[in-house]
Formats: C-alpha cells, structure tokens, sequence
C-alpha cells in the first residue's frame, strides 16, 4: 500500500487523513508524504526566484537556505526526547532482525525533510527498535571496560562487594538486627561509591551512554519508516 496524494481528498481534509494514517498504524505513508512535500514546495519557490532573480544569486541563495535547513534539522534532533513513547512492552517483544529489519540496504535511509518527520521517525523507530538499541549498548559498555580495566575491576569488586553483604546478612541472620543491618548496608554504599569513583567506573558508563545515544538518535532519525508487519511471502 504505497500512495503520496490523498485519495479521500473530495471528502476528508489533509489533516483527518493524517491522523487516520496515524492511528491506523501506516507511518511509513506520512514519512513519504512529509519527505516528498517539502521538495515540491521547494521546487516551486526555485522557479519563481529565478523568474525574478540572476541564476547564481538563485543558486547561491538556494545553497545556503538548503545548508541551513539541514543543520537546523540535525540540531533538533538533539533537543528531541526519544525515550518519551516507550514503554514496557517495547522490551518484551521479540529483538528485530539486525540485518534486515534494523539496518537495511541504502536505499533504508534518507536525511530527513525537516524537524516533523525527523520527530516522527525518532519516535517510532526507537518503539520498533528499543531491544537492539539497549543490545548496543551493552555492547558498547562492554567495549568501554575492556578499555578501561580499572573500571571493569572496579565494577567487579562493587558487585562483589554486595554479594559478601547478602552472604552475611543471610548467615547472621542481620534481619533480627534492624540497627546493624542500616549501619552495614549505609557502609556498603559509601564503599561502593568510593570504588566506583576511584577506578572510573562512571566515566565508563558516560561513554557508553554518550555513544550509543549518539548512534540511536542518528540511526531513528536517518532510517526511514517501513511497514511494521511485513507481509508473509507467497510460495
């Protein structure tokens, strides 16, 4: 189902049909209608600018208006926030295909138009692809502490540390022992958080979030919306 124009235009204005689009699940259809429109509208106002104007001051004007709109666009990518829609059960689902579903051929990708529809795929991709983004991550976490080995002894020794806690309070039976139990576990922390700031372990955990941040929000804004179910193939 692949259209651009609305074919209910007699009788439905632009704006119910999109939000119909919307509900009913076919974004991959307002992401082609925003991607197209912009174009067409620019085209049109090239036309009637060389009309009046040389051609290199319409080429020079047309150049930087272009540049600027799309640094205006990556710059609001940034002010976007993508972990505002989801939800629960955007992890409990099945993890999409890396190759075909969440990275694609070429032809997957396109700068987006402008600020709307880079909003609107942000949103939806980082629905339909949350489980790989957060695999990501762990990944780049991973790649941090094998950087960082103090930070990877750091992590270790801070589990361990929570693991001796749990073996003692069970074996001594600290649960009868309200006060000691608090004064213990209040030292358990501030032991942690030393160990955690002196081996760098926050530093790590900045990186990796600071990197797979930067690659989720590119990759949701840059990989266009396609049908959420793909239809089963015929033999």
């Amino acid at each position: 189902m692949k259209f651009s124009a609305n074919p209910l235009a007699l009788s439905v204005p632009d704006a119910a049909f999109e939000s119909w689009l919307r509900d009913s699940g076919y974004l991959e259809i307002l992401d082609h209608r925003s991607s197209s429109s912009p174009s067409s509208t620019a085209t049109t106002t090239t036309v009637s600018a060389t009309s009046s104007t040389p051609a290199t001051a319409t080429i020079t004007g047309g150049f930087f208006v272009f540049l600027f709109s799309r640094i205006l666009t990556l710059l609001s990518l940034f002010t976007l926030n993508p972990l505002s829609k989801l939800t629960t059960d955007d992890f409990s689902g099945q993890t999409p295909s890396w190759t075909c579903a969440f990275l694609g051929d070429c032809g997957s990708y396109s700068f987006p138009s402008g600020t709307d529809q880079a909003r609107l795929r942000v949103h939806e991709n980082v629905k339909r692809y949350a489980r790989n983004y957060a695999s990501l991550f762990i990944l780049f976490f991973a790649c941090t502490l094998y950087q960082m080995p103090l930070a990877l002894i750091g992590l270790i020794s801070s589990l361990a540390l929570w693991d001796i806690f749990k073996f003692c309070s069970d074996k001594w039976g600290l649960d009868q022992y309200p006060v000691t139990r608090q004064v213990l576990l209040r030292t358990a922390q501030c032991a942690t958080a030393v160990i955690l700031i002196c081996l760098n372990v926050q530093m790590a955990l900045f990186c990796a979030l600071g990197v797979s941040y930067a690659v989720m929000i590119l990759h949701a804004a840059f990989r266009k919306l396609t049908p959420a179910k793909l239809p089963s193939r015929q033999r």
